[in-house]
């Protein structure tokens, strides 16, 4: 299967706006999940939280781009321009070749 690292805004400025990226995100995934893609879905990050609360933000970066370093593509969901971790994402992916296609 085909890795794709899936992109996007995760956080936002209230709990709604970050809901609503969640959903986008998640919906996104099991879209390309659908068609015989394997997602890497950060969306679903969420949950470790509710098993291990010493994890810290630093970590879920880190683990995000170990995977992002094994994909074979980057997809960047729109409305990505102010997620800092988004842009950081992208970075990487263009420092290492691996091609990253937009909305």
């Amino acid at each position: 299967m085909k890795k794709v690292y899936v992109a996007g805004a995760y956080s936002s400025d209230d709990v709604m706006g970050v809901l609503e990226n969640i959903r986008r995100g998640i919906e996104k995934c099991a879209e390309l999940l659908g068609e015989g893609i394997a997602p890497f879905c950060p969306w679903l990050d969420y949950q470790f939280q509710f098993f291990n609360k010493k994890l810290t933000k630093t970590d879920y970066y880190n683990y995000s781009l170990a995977w992002l370093e094994v994909s074979d593509e980057v997809f960047v969901l729109s409305g990505w321009e102010n997620s800092a971790g988004t842009i950081k994402e992208i970075k990487r992916a263009e420092e290492l070749g691996i091609p990253v296609k937009y909305e």
